[in-house]
């Protein structure tokens, strides 16, 4: 029984070095699958044109949160959405939009402008008109990045910040969390029609964040080691455990018998 006691107090250890990441995150995100955006939310658009999240949500949207200075993955995200949205065989203006709003309060209608060219040149012109590039002050910034669960933190003039689209239903409700800098078209396509019916569905893609992180310094994302070795002993251990016990009763068995 001491045996068993001492594995099972590495299980517990185990068990709490695995969850922890889940805990007290200050950057990452916290799905907020079924509830319902902000939509009297003010912003500005690259036109420099004055528009509320009711006026641009009127079909399944995917909400794509970026910085324009982003030194990092904030390009590699938006061209992970221009390339989707060339692959897939749903139509971008028709049977969706999407809507990039920069989380930076600083940044301008100007610098959404010079952002929106560089991933519009393989779209026609109402696919471009469909794909809204919008700057806010953080009236508008902090209610819409708490309504969809997305954590930031400011380290000087940089952000670090997770990696995801959030699509929404043309209600507003959030319906589905798609993680990671490239998106299957299969995704997206799944998200879209989910969202047209107001279907609620989280994705397996989540994984990825548990086992990556973001690398400030490199302006990466890494390995998280630590995590899956954690969950791998965890593994192990609560195997050594049952084939233990396994063992004693049978060995409990064999002496019953015997007698």
């Amino acid at each position: 029984m001491k045996k068993i006691a001492i594995i099972l107090y590495f299980v517990a250890i185990a068990c709490i070095a695995a969850a922890q990441p889940f805990t007290n995150k200050e950057v990452g995100i916290d799905e907020h699958l079924g509830d319902t955006i902000p939509l009297n939310l003010t912003f500005v658009n690259e036109k420099g044109d004055t528009v509320t999240l009711k006026q641009l949500v009127n079909k399944p949207t995917v909400i794509a949160p970026v910085y324009f200075d982003c030194p990092g993955i904030c390009s590699r995200l938006l061209e992970g959405v221009a390339n989707v949205i060339e692959e897939t065989n749903i139509v971008l203006g028709k049977d969706y939009d999407v809507i990039t709003f920069s989380f930076n309060d600083i940044d301008t209608p100007e610098k959404a402008r010079m952002k929106k060219v560089n991933f519009i040149t393989n779209l026609s012109d109402e696919e471009a008109q469909s794909w809204h590039f919008l700057t806010g002050d953080s009236t508008a910034i902090v209610p819409l990045l708490n309504s969809i669960g997305y954590k930031i933190r400011i380290t000087g003039l940089d952000f670090i910040h997770p990696s995801a689209i959030v699509i929404v239903s043309p209600e507003g409700k959030i319906t589905r969390y798609l993680y990671g800098l490239k998106f299957l078209p299969f995704d997206l396509k799944m998200a879209v029609v989910e969202a047209q019916q107001g279907i609620a569905r989280p994705t397996a893609n989540r994984i990825l964040e548990f086992c990556f992180s973001y690398e400030p310094e490199g302006r990466r994302y890494t390995l998280e080691v630590t995590k899956l070795a954690g969950i791998f002993t965890l593994l192990v251990l609560a195997v050594f455990l049952l084939t233990l016990l396994f063992r004693r009763r049978k060995a409990s068995k064999k002496t019953e018998n015997e007698q």
